[in-house]
């Protein structure tokens, strides 16, 4: 162990943090007529990107168009963002009361920190790709689809762990 891991606070019961993320995705159901999920908040701002140096593109594109009428014009404009916005919040307040606030590349013993950091872009700009092929990232498609017994959710989630198995293997190297 670490000396500055010696003043952290153990995380939350993993059987209390997945009974409370429940709860909080039936109340998200409840109140706003659909579940959690990430990619919608990071689409919005993407498109606020694309308005502001393609103002041409959002003018006249056919997506762009749609999306701007169903949000009042401002890609902003919608409660997906705002969630983003509060698990932010919500993670640096969580390290903040677990003394945990700082930076630190966790990473295997093989692994050098520009490459930990080279495969976690990868595989976020991977993983944002197949969120926008998908329709969802795993929070939308997966947990709030199987939260109302989706079977689509149900696939994405077998989709998801399936392949994650099959491939961690591989680069198990990189851990171990």
């Amino acid at each position: 162990m670490k000396k500055e891991d010696v003043n952290m606070r153990p995380y939350m019961n993993p059987y209390l943090a997945g009974f409370l993320l429940g709860i909080l995705l039936l109340i998200t159901i409840y109140i706003t007529g659909r579940g959690l999920g990430a990619s919608g908040g990071i689409k919005a701002v993407v498109l606020l990107i694309a308005k502001t140096f393609q103002p041409h593109q959002w003018e006249n594109g056919v997506y762009f168009q749609q999306y701007a009428q169903s949000h009042a014009g401002n890609p902003l404009n919608t409660w997906l963002f705002f969630e983003i916005i509060g698990v932010v919040i919500g993670a640096f307040y969580s390290g903040l009361i677990s003394n945990r606030v700082g930076f630190r590349i966790d990473r295997g013993f093989r692994i050098t920190n520009k490459t930990r950091l080279l495969m976690a872009g990868l595989g976020g700009i991977l993983f944002g790709l197949g969120s926008q092929l998908g329709r969802g990232c795993t929070s939308g498609a997966a947990l709030s689809g199987m939260a109302v017994m989706s079977f689509g959710g149900i696939l994405t989630m077998i989709a998801i762990f399936g392949s994650a198995y099959m491939v961690a293997y591989f680069f198990r190297k990189f851990w171990i």
